[in-house]
């Protein structure tokens, strides 16, 4: 037996090859404490468990947490984003698309489901900020628009959740236009005396701050988010003073009047629950 090549070499030959650990086991928060156990923080609602920062949370594990039973059914969208202005910047629109499709497996930045919270039947719509900053466009648009008669074909409670960067630069005007789109669609659930709950989450800004999500009857706020229109440095540049530290946070927001309350992630469906047993009376 010869030790070198029976013991020694295939020693050396685990070392040389051993694969990387998976890098989809580890995360960190904006707060640089610790890094944080991925599976232990989806348990956690995806909140930093050091300094309790609301982090981002994909749209499936938000209707989980906020659906009964975790049970939903998505509405589909015929809806396909044809590239209006041909828009090119270093990549084509239409590539950026195709790759935010691909890591996302989402068609685009809106998703819409209808379900029960408290036993009561409700339409939400979220748009996700994983797909190009869930910012608005023309699919993002419709997509409101049909949840807004889905819900009043059901005559049940909207739902809108929030995080966006606000309008499509890739789609220039034609995403301006889905801001009076979406107001029309808000509308229509006033005029059919349709009860519209918008939540708020990090980020909600420009077009969609100045747009829909402002528009609630009832405006929910997750704790600690940013929402505004343009960006604090932007202001402060334009009025040439310096804004209060808290400025555009949802606690800032609250203060001042702007929204009607602050919650916690994990109180957010109690919360919904709640709201919607009172709007039912």
């Amino acid at each position: 037996m010869n030790w070198l090549t029976d013991f020694v070499k295939p020693k050396l030959s685990s070392l040389v090859n051993r694969k990387d650990p998976p890098s989809d086991l580890w995360t960190k928060c904006g707060c640089g404490e610790r890094m944080l156990y991925v599976s232990d923080l989806k348990e956690n609602l995806h909140i930093c468990s050091y300094c309790d920062q609301h982090m981002y949370i994909d749209f499936d594990s938000r209707f989980k947490q906020l659906f009964d039973d975790q049970q939903y059914d998505l509405i589909d969208i015929p809806f396909e984003n044809n590239d209006p202005l041909q828009f090119k910047d270093i990549k084509k629109y239409t590539d950026r698309l195709k790759a935010a499709q691909q890591k996302t497996n989402q068609k685009d930045a809106a998703i819409v489901a209808t379900g029960k919270i408290g036993g009561q039947t409700v339409c939400i719509f979220l748009l996700d900020f994983s797909f190009m900053g869930g910012s608005m466009g023309q699919y993002v648009g419709e997509a409101f628009k049909i949840s807004c008669q889905k819900s009043v074909e059901l005559e049940c409670p909207f739902i809108s959740i929030a995080s966006s960067g606000g309008a499509r630069m890739q789609e220039g005007i034609v995403s301006l236009m889905q801001l009076p789109k979406t107001v029309a669609a808000v509308n229509l659930l006033d005029k059919k005396k349709i009860p519209f709950i918008s939540v708020l989450t990090h980020p909600t800004t420009g077009g969609v701050s100045a747009s829909f999500a402002m528009l609630g009857d009832i405006i929910i706020a997750e704790k600690g988010s940013m929402i505004g229109f343009a960006g604090k440095r932007v202001i402060e540049k334009t009025i040439n003073e310096q804004l209060p530290e808290d400025f555009q946070t949802a606690e800032y927001l609250l203060e001042h009047g702007m929204i009607d309350m602050v919650v916690h992630r994990k109180e957010l469906r109690d919360t919904l629950s709640r709201v919607l047993s009172f709007l039912k009376k």
